[in-house]
């Protein structure tokens, strides 16, 4: 299928083709994850909830779920992360293919599924080089919350690392003043 389109088109035709799958461009690959289950939706419905209860919208950014982010690291990158903390005028950042420039988002969030090695290695690097503020990572595989922050020179320092019972801290961005406390049970399992 590459040989006869080029890379973006495989990955269009391969959307339309999996209905309810994932499809991104990482680093020139191109990545598909399977629907996701109960539980990581449940923790997307969740991080809605706890964002508006701090008011995220009035401080003027947006919590979304899965919307593209355009990658610098090839000239077909892009990921979709499971759920995004961005600015309120977002739209007006769009690349092309319903990808929005890196530079308005504060944060974003994977919640591991059966390709979690892509979560936990290969956007770790992507993200930072996209010189996105806060990457939270719901390891599931490995039953803890690792919270990247300001990379520098394209690389994020080493994570803190959350086990059960413990509470996420989030303050992004600094200047909007917008905090919380997300449970890593909560996160990692999806219910309350």
């Amino acid at each position: 299928m590459l040989h006869e389109s080029s890379l973006s088109e495989a990955a269009d035709r391969l959307w339309e083709e999996l209905p309810g799958h994932r499809v991104e461009i990482l680093n020139g690959s191109i990545v598909v994850t399977p629907p996701p289950d109960g539980s990581h939706q449940d923790v997307l419905t969740w991080l809605i909830e706890e964002f508006a209860s701090v008011g995220t919208r009035r401080a003027g950014l947006r919590y979304v779920a899965g919307i593209g982010l355009w990658l610098p690291t090839g000239p077909d990158d892009y990921a979709v992360p499971d759920f995004s903390l961005v600015d309120a005028d977002y739209k007006d950042a769009l690349v092309e293919k319903n990808c929005y420039a890196p530079h308005v988002f504060h944060l974003v969030l994977e919640v591991t599924s059966s390709n979690w090695t892509n979560d936990t290695a290969t956007k770790v690097d992507i993200y930072a080089r996209a010189g996105i503020p806060a990457y939270l990572i719901a390891d599931r595989k490995h039953d803890e919350v690792l919270h990247y922050q300001n990379p520098i020179d394209g690389k994020y320092p080493d994570p803190v690392r959350y086990k059960r019972g413990q509470t996420v801290p989030v303050c992004v961005p600094e200047s909007v003043g917008i905090t919380l406390g997300l449970s890593v049970d909560t996160l990692l399992d999806g219910d309350d």
